[in-house]
């Protein structure tokens, strides 16, 4: 795995030290990588995450947003023999439980979760408040002609 040295960007960056401890997590993270997932980009500021969890039901998902934390769980029931008398010789289909956890930037919001065809997907979006939008500042210029201060007798000359 390669490992890349963000120290420089520390320096010359302000403001900007949790997105690179947040990068400094994803590079060395050695979480495998059960369930696989997407992360799309559905809009300017919409975005959808789809965890492929074949084979569990929506009573077994939960899905929790706490302030910029996103987590996942999968976790099977004790039953997982769909017949009494089965017996299993090959599993071959993935079904331990799981805990996927997606940190999220400010303002991002869920709105929606569906469960369709083996896929959990998770609808996001960035309601940034009117109060912190850019806004455009004009830039004037000043008409007055200097002042020179005549510092023996304390008078302004002009």
């Amino acid at each position: 795995m390669r490992s890349y040295d963000l120290t420089p960007f520390y320096r010359s960056t302000v403001g900007f030290d949790r997105l690179f401890s947040l990068l400094d997590q994803v590079t060395s993270d050695g979480s495998p990588g059960y369930p696989p997932y997407n992360i799309e980009r559905t809009g300017e500021n919409a975005y959808r995450i789809s965890v492929a969890v074949s084979g569990f039901s929506q009573a077994e998902l939960s899905i929790v947003a706490k302030e910029n934390t996103l987590t996942i769980k999968g976790e099977k029931g004790a039953n997982e023999n769909t017949g009494a008398t089965s017996e299993v010789l090959y599993r071959g289909i993935a079904s331990r439980a799981f805990e996927r956890v997606f940190q999220l930037a400010d303002f991002v919001q869920v709105k929606n979760a569906s469960l369709e065809n083996g896929l959990l997907h998770v609808d996001l979006v960035r309601e940034i408040p009117e109060a912190k939008k850019p806004r455009s500042i004009p830039i004037g210029s000043v008409e007055k002609a200097p002042q020179v201060v005549d510092s023996s007798a304390g008078k302004v000359a002009a």
